[in-house]
């Protein structure tokens, strides 16, 4: 078995989107990243921990030969998840999204996975996950 996803970190998480102006409109003005790099069809940003890069997806199929097929409209496609501090850090993000406009699929939840959770997607329908772990971290825990 290889060790690679021990000794190589996700640097970048990538969303395929169908209209890359409208995605970097939500991610700069709902969620408050800052663009690093902007090309045709293509937009990045740096944010804490990660770079998170948009690929329109009729750009992306038309230059290298990966699949343009598109998801139906409310299907999701991608989920990146950020791990709060706290079960009360994700209440606080919550609040704050919201207050931004951005839509959650319900306010946040305590699950029997022993965590606290909420959900948003952008407007490709990609889902975003804030957790934390309740106190004796994720039901199952190997570490």
């Amino acid at each position: 078995m290889s060790a690679f996803a021990q000794v190589n970190p996700i640097t970048d998480i990538c969303f395929l989107v169908e209209d890359i102006d409208r995605a970097v409109a939500f991610y700069v003005d709902s969620l408050g990243f800052k663009p690093r790099r902007r090309a045709p069809g293509f937009a990045d940003f740096k944010g804490a921990g990660v770079t998170l890069a948009l690929w329109e997806i009729d750009h992306i199929a038309q230059n290298t030969g990966v699949s343009g097929l598109k998801a139906p409209p409310g299907v999701h496609k991608a989920c990146a998840a950020i791990e709060l501090s706290s079960p009360a850090a994700v209440d606080a993000a919550y609040a704050e999204l919201a207050a931004a406009g951005v839509t959650f699929q319900g306010p946040p939840q305590d699950y029997s996975w022993n965590a606290r959770c909420c959900y948003f997607a952008d407007p490709d329908d990609n889902l975003w996950e804030l957790y934390a772990w309740a106190e004796g971290g994720p039901v199952g825990d190997l570490d």
